[in-house]
């Protein structure tokens, strides 16, 4: 029974980030109907600027996130500017397959100067447990679920408080209605794509804090698209739903079914789960269904 609490609190933490992670997909589809392909990428570069500034340039960790979200948001406004904005008018798929392009780029840019080598991060949570109950709970899961609870509802706050969170959700909803009332749409994308970098390297420099530092961090992106469409594409909802869901079927099915299988189960969870939404539920769980009639 110790066993599958710890699992459960592990699967919930390791969930809560990739819901952090999806959050970015769902931004950039609901304001653009564009499918980030890139995105996993986003989080690996991420992850290796943090550990840059921190490691190489010996910031301390609040100077190396500031700065590697100063990096990442600045990454994010020459991609809306340089190569999604140029597609204005062309067909969605055009811009889908610039993504794999950008993914592309950025893959290769981050071998070119970090290499394929795996590196860790300097100590950054300690390493104490919590007794509760007669259960250790770590304290670094304790203290990333709640920096990513924290996120989400700074982001709640500011998407919903905000002048410029509102002029977003309405740009989202309709752009000419907005252009219409003197919202510069392209100034609300430019921001989207800032703020995804943003979430994008949290989550890496948090996912990283576990796993280290490496190329394939990038793949991470390909569980997120299962939780974005378990969740719904457009649902903020969703992606914490689905996010956490998908956490606890790769640790419980991980310790329970790998025995039985010899293993490999937590890395093909994500990738079953959306084999069964696409077959069974195709919109997510708080997707939109649309009603076209011809």
């Amino acid at each position: 029974m110790e066993i599958l609490i710890y699992l459960t609190i592990a699967g919930i933490v390791q969930g809560s980030l990739y819901a952090l992670i999806a959050l970015g997909f769902v931004l950039i589809y609901k304001s653009s109907s564009i499918f980030n392909f890139a995105h996993g990428e986003l989080v690996m570069v991420g992850a290796f600027m943090c550990w840059t500034f921190l490691t190489i340039d010996g910031f301390s960790i609040w100077a190396s996130l500031g700065c590697a979200f100063l990096a990442t948001a600045l990454l994010g406004l020459l991609i809306q500017k340089f190569f999604i904005s140029p597609l204005t008018g062309q067909p969605i798929l055009s811009a889908i397959l610039m993504t794999l392009g950008i993914a592309s780029i950025l893959r290769g840019v981050a071998t070119i100067f970090w290499g394929s080598t795996w590196r860790t991060y300097p100590p950054i949570f300690p390493y104490a447990a919590l007794d509760v109950f007669g259960i250790n709970i770590a304290l670094q899961h304790l203290l990333i679920f709640f920096i990513v609870m924290l996120a989400f509802g700074l982001f709640t706050l500011f998407f919903q408080k905000t002048k410029t969170g509102l002029a977003m959700r309405a740009t989202a909803e309709d752009h000419q209605t907005a252009r219409s009332i003197g919202i510069s749409v392209s100034w609300i994308f430019s921001l989207n794509w800032m703020i995804v970098c943003i979430l994008a390297t949290l989550g890496g420099f948090l996912m990283a804090t576990s796993v280290g530092v490496v190329i394939a961090l990038s793949d991470i992106g390909l569980k997120s698209v299962a939780v974005v469409l378990f969740g719904g594409l457009e649902s903020v909802k969703g992606a914490v739903v689905a996010g956490i869901l998908i956490g606890l079927l790769e640790n419980i099915g991980g310790m329970y079914i790998d025995p039985l299988v010899g293993g490999g189960t937590k890395e093909i969870v994500p990738y079953v789960v959306l084999v069964l939404v696409l077959m069974l539920k195709p919109h997510g769980l708080f997707g939109l269904k649309r009603i076209e009639r011809v």
